[in-house]
């Protein structure tokens, strides 16, 4: 009889111990297979943040061949300044009341480093749409972090210089900023960039 019951007792302990080690798998599974979810999660979104930056640097240059190709005077600011931020496309259009949004890349010494956003809400005579490029040219390093900061604004009486192939060449840095815009449709009778506010954020 002793035997007997040692036995039983063991059988019972073994299934037991079964029925543990079986859930203990069933958790460590679900625990590993939600891990494994929030990571492809994370890469997916990863992976399409990274095209959307990629698919916006190669805008990005094409913008500013374009810039470099109208203008010499902006062709050299491309290489003496120590920053800029280019636009590839500011959309902008209203009537009476307009704004304007634009997404852009953030260059320090020639290297991409981050992207900004660009909006605008002007109020005012003005009557159809308008496309256009823009870019920021910053003197210094300080000039550029100021824009990093996230406060950067520009006052209302701040206007962007027109880019055309007759730029004249006593263009010169308003408190270490220099703004350039060129037009690629439409029609707007104000153009200014007065109360643009931008948000950084670095790659």
């Amino acid at each position: 009889m002793p035997v007997i019951l040692a036995g039983g007792l063991d059988l019972l302990f073994f299934n037991r111990k079964k029925k543990y080690m079986k859930k203990s798998i069933s958790v460590s599974a679900l625990k590993y297979g939600l891990l494994l979810l929030v990571l492809l999660t994370g890469m997916f979104a990863n992976a399409q943040t990274n095209s959307k930056d990629k698919r916006l640097i190669g805008d990005s240059r094409v913008a500013r061949q374009e810039f470099k190709n109208t203008s010499g005077i902006v062709k050299n600011l491309f290489s003496s300044s120590y920053g800029y931020v280019i636009f590839p496309n500011v959309g902008k259009g209203g009537m009476g009341i307009g704004g304007a949004t634009g997404k852009g890349i953030v260059y320090e010494k020639g290297v991409p480093a981050g992207r900004a956003k660009l909006t605008q809400l002007s109020v005012g005579a003005q009557l159809g749409g308008q496309a256009y490029r823009e870019v920021i040219f910053f003197e210094t390093k300080s000039d550029l972090d100021r824009f990093k900061e996230n406060n950067f604004e520009f006052s209302a009486q701040v206007s962007a210089i027109a880019i055309t192939a007759g730029v004249s060449a006593n263009v010169n840095y308003k408190e270490g900023v220099m703004v350039f815009t060129q037009q690629k449709g439409g029609l707007m009778y104000e153009a200014t960039v007065g109360g643009q506010k931008f948000n950084y954020t670095r790659f």
